[in-house]
């Protein structure tokens, strides 16, 4: 039984996307996300495909990153009405918890082709130290 809840969730996520008309907002998990670690850094690249990066916010705090933003809905021409619109409009915002504190002043972010990045150095104080053991 519990291998079928993940399909459950994605059914009614569905059905209730369809059910729910042409003005629907994102929902929390978007913008998809890839996050790649490393003992120095994370790498996170989000895609957000026809987002003007103006209209896109980051902010870290410790160990965690937001994505915030809004998409304007695609204007339709005079006469026409949509026959299926999956891309989805209105404002998102994507909370993660990464597995160690960043250095703020050192995050950049880029956005090429529809693809944010954004790297995240460790901070100094969270690598993890070797200590030397004295004895007498």
């Amino acid at each position: 039984m519990l291998d079928m809840f993940p399909e459950m969730t994605r059914f009614q996520k569905d059905m209730n996307r369809f059910f729910s008309g042409l003005t629907q907002e994102y929902d929390q998990q978007h913008p998809p996300i890839n996050v790649w670690i490393s003992e120095d850094d994370v790498l996170v690249r989000a895609e957000l495909p026809g987002m003007d990066p103006g209209a896109i916010e980051i902010t870290t705090k410790g160990d965690l990153l937001y994505i915030k933003g809004s998409r304007e809905p695609e204007p339709l021409e005079e006469g026409c009405r949509y026959h299926r619109q999956e891309r989805g409009f209105g404002r998102f915002s994507r909370g993660l918890q990464l597995p160690f504190n960043v250095d703020q002043q050192k995050v950049e972010a880029n956005y090429e082709k529809g693809i944010l990045q954004i790297h995240l150095p460790r901070a100094e104080e969270d690598k993890p130290r070797k200590i030397a053991i004295k004895s007498e």
